[in-house]
């Protein structure tokens, strides 16, 4: 049993040395990297593939928790229509030991083009990422601890510390407060605070983006830009829910039309789009989200008349996990 134990050892200690490294190697970019999060309007979007995107999602969560709005996004899934999620105001961090993901590398170049900054955490600063990139991190290791060199070990460990520096240092600026802290975490647990109603956080009312049926394209984006969503419903003249028509369905319209400003609503919107009830849980309404990789649900009454919509970034933290209008007197979390 020897063996085991300094075999453990042995891995312990290479991957604490890769992590000591990083210290000598943080400078100036590492203070860019934390002005462009501290001054954007959007979100932090992670990305990264493999092992890589297991950091990536991880370091999302943390950011999440103590109030940084991140979401992750997958590369592969991203030129598949995921791109729709990411705006110009949102910051772009992408994690690749070595650059060169072909996965990553192709959607840089287009979320650039969108206006989103891109901020590279690799351990290679001369690849192909890290060129196209507005700041690059660099955390690279001397060695893996995977005997053979081949598993990401001691670089998918360097990655995750600096990704939880970065949140410790916007913790830090934010002055983010254990008062903070608590509301994104009621009950003691991350997930607890997802048990309020649908109708607690939807969005209602004159916030809620519609048109309806027969409305041509033009009118259509200037509602999705002033309701700033990233969507909008297809009503017909009862109010009754006909569709919804989100970014992803702009994209496609453009790639079939020159011109989709004359077009009308119908033409563009996907229709069914998914529902849930007022009365299920916020964390029901997650769950819907994560099966059907969408990010909208519509609320709707026993007539399909719209009650409401629900964004992903209210439930996973878009500022702050807030309460509508009719419920920020009377919270529902138990603490």
């Amino acid at each position: 049993m020897s063996e085991v134990i300094d075999q453990v050892k042995n891995v312990i200690s290479i991957e604490a040395e890769g992590i000591l490294g990083l210290i000598d190697r943080i400078g100036p970019e590492f203070e860019k990297a934390v002005e462009i999060i501290l001054n954007a309007k959007g979100r932090v979007i992670l990305t990264g593939i493999g092992k890589s995107g297991l950091v990536g999602r991880k370091i999302a969560a943390t950011l999440n928790s103590t109030g940084t709005p991140s979401l992750f996004l997958h590369p592969a899934e991203a030129i598949h229509g995921d791109l729709g999620m990411v705006t110009p105001n949102d910051v772009v961090l992408a994690i690749s030991n070595s650059g060169n993901t072909k996965e990553i590398n192709s959607i840089i170049p287009i979320l650039k083009e969108m206006g989103a900054k891109i901020i590279a955490f690799t351990g290679n600063t001369e690849s192909i990422m890290a060129k196209m990139s507005d700041v690059v991190i660099d955390v690279g290791v001397e060695r893996e601890a995977c005997p053979l060199g081949l598993a990401p070990t001691t670089s998918t460990t360097a990655a995750l510390v600096m990704g939880d520096a970065l949140a410790v240092v916007l913790i830090n600026m934010r002055k983010f407060s254990q008062k903070d802290f608590r509301r994104f975490h009621p009950g003691g647990t991350l997930g607890e605070r997802l048990r309020v109603k649908v109708k607690e956080v939807m969005i209602t009312g004159d916030n809620i983006p519609a048109v309806t049926k027969g409305t041509n394209m033009a009118h259509v984006i200037k509602e999705m830009d002033n309701k700033g969503i990233g969507a909008t419903l297809v009503l017909d003249d009862d109010g009754r829910l006909l569709g919804i028509i989100t970014d992803g369905d702009l994209r496609r319209a453009l790639l079939r039309a020159d011109d989709i400003h004359q077009m009308r609503c119908e033409e563009v919107m996907s229709p069914a789009p998914k529902t849930i009830d007022e009365d299920q849980l916020a964390a029901e309404a997650l769950a819907l989200m994560e099966l059907y990789q969408i990010m909208h649900l519509v609320i709707i009454d026993r007539a399909r008349r719209v009650k409401g919509i629900l964004h992903l970034h209210d439930l996973l933290g878009r500022e702050e996990f807030r309460l509508n209008d009719d419920f920020k007197t009377s919270p529902r979390i138990d603490n």
